[in-house]
């Protein structure tokens, strides 16, 4: 069960002069694939780190590493697998000492923070165009900064609407909400008829991008081309005001202004809540831990704004510059996410995969016999990739935006400032920010 979270080091950001940072859903090789690289150096180790892939796909990557080592003879892979809340640290540590790993598993929104820093091997100059363009287009900007790509897409998970077929029988409810404003209308119903909520969302500052990437879909520019401020604007005062009203209205949980995703998916395994916006990769965690609930649980495509748009979560593969054999990184890191090796890790993890080609197979187009939820949600989340992007703008200090549209957001909520100066205060903060 893979997820992609979020975490932060305070204190490493500080030496490096960063002030706030955080993170938070092989076997058959295709030779061609290695060959894309430039290959000064063939020989070698090079050191691999992922995140929280022990044990549970340790079969997989040790004949992953067997595979690439039998066909790049005196190349040799040593797979360091890191804990979720240390490698944060770890990889901070590392390139400020200039001894990182050769190849990294990351995510962009937390790579975007070094790549601002030149701490990734530009692959612009290292990548064809053939090569690139066999990866999701909108995925590969994910990992783009200023213009330069600094990253290769991975793995991907994009959120589905698990509902609770029960409580929503209860509320007299037959009809998923498609859009932010029906959302709220079903909330309000949930309520009043059953005691429990529709849903839960965060607006714990370090911990899930989704409110934030709400206001894309509700059709908010955060940000203009010279990386101002730009959602203090009508649409931004709508998607503010949707949120603060739903918290005053006793629509949300109170928690929602302390606790993280984790919280929603508790409350959904618990009964209490209808909604759980989440990855497909988490019916099987219901299913483990509330196996009633499970039972009643069905899918649905995302909820989106007026936009339509979707959201997409990456997890990419960078190639630190002070590496000590770039060439055999690349190389190996081409080969991890080239087409044949996504599938088989897509299938294996119950994510979905970054390459064109990986998407065609028809285990993500077609329903097996007798499907079951989880078959559906893997099909309704490849499909939902055709609109899927990630909502955030590609900034290095990213979360210092969410920081400051999330604390006064809560400020409102809490009747601190009104929504008007909520607004001109986050735009304030952000375009100050040193």
């Amino acid at each position: 069960m893979i997820q992609i979270r979020q975490f932060r080091r305070m204190t490493i950001w500080a030496l490096l002069g960063i002030f706030t940072t955080w993170i938070v859903s092989c076997s058959n090789p295709q030779s061609n694939t290695n060959n894309q690289a430039s290959t000064s150096s063939n020989s070698g180790q090079i050191e691999f780190w992922t995140m929280a892939l022990k044990p549970q796909f340790t079969d997989y990557f040790q004949t992953a590493i067997a595979a690439f080592e039998k066909e790049n003879q005196g190349i040799k892979v040593n797979w360091v697998d890191v804990p979720w809340d240390g490698m944060e640290n770890k990889i901070l540590t590392a390139v400020s000492a200039k001894t990182p790993p050769d190849v990294v598993n990351l995510n962009p929104d937390f790579a975007s923070q070094l790549a601002g820093r030149n701490a990734w091997l530009d692959l612009d100059t290292k990548i064809s165009d053939e090569v690139r363009s066999s990866y999701l287009p909108n995925i590969w900007k994910a990992s783009t900064l200023n213009g330069r790509s600094y990253g290769i897409p991975w793995y991907l998970t994009t959120r589905l609407t698990i509902y609770n077929t029960d409580l929503l029988k209860q509320a007299g409810i037959d009809k998923v909400p498609k859009t932010y404003a029906e959302l709220a209308q079903v909330a309000k119903e949930i309520r009043e008829k059953t005691g429990k909520y529709a849903f839960f969302a965060t607006f714990v500052p370090q911990d899930s991008g989704e409110v934030l990437e709400s206001f894309v879909q509700m059709g908010v520019d955060l940000v203009d081309d010279q990386g101002k401020a730009a959602f203090n604007s009508p649409a931004g005062k709508a998607a503010f005001t949707y949120w603060v009203n739903l918290y005053k209205q006793g629509l949300l949980p109170r928690e929602a202004l302390t606790k993280g995703h984790r919280q929603g998916i508790q409350l959904y395994q618990a009964g209490q809540t209808a909604f759980l916006t989440s990855g497909p990769e988490f019916l099987r965690q219901i299913e483990k831990n509330a196996p009633n609930v499970a039972k009643a649980s069905q899918t649905a495509p995302q909820i989106s704004g007026d936009t339509g748009k979707k959201n997409v979560a990456v997890m990419n593969i960078v190639v630190p510059r002070d590496s000590k054999n770039p060439d055999a990184a690349l190389k190996f890191a081409l080969f991890i996410t080239n087409a044949q090796n996504q599938l088989e890790f897509a299938k294996a993890a119950n994510v979905l995969p970054s390459t064109i080609a990986s998407l065609e197979d028809p285990y993500f187009k077609q329903l097996p016999p007798n499907p079951t939820t989880l078959d559906q949600a893997r099909i309704n989340s490849a499909e939902q990739l055709k609109q899927a992007e990630v909502l955030k703008p590609t900034l290095k200090d990213i979360k210092l935006l969410q920081k400051a549209i999330y604390e006064n957001l809560q400020a409102a909520m809490l009747d601190k400032k009104t929504i008007e100066q909520a607004i001109a205060d986050a735009e304030s903060e952000w375009n100050s920010r040193t």
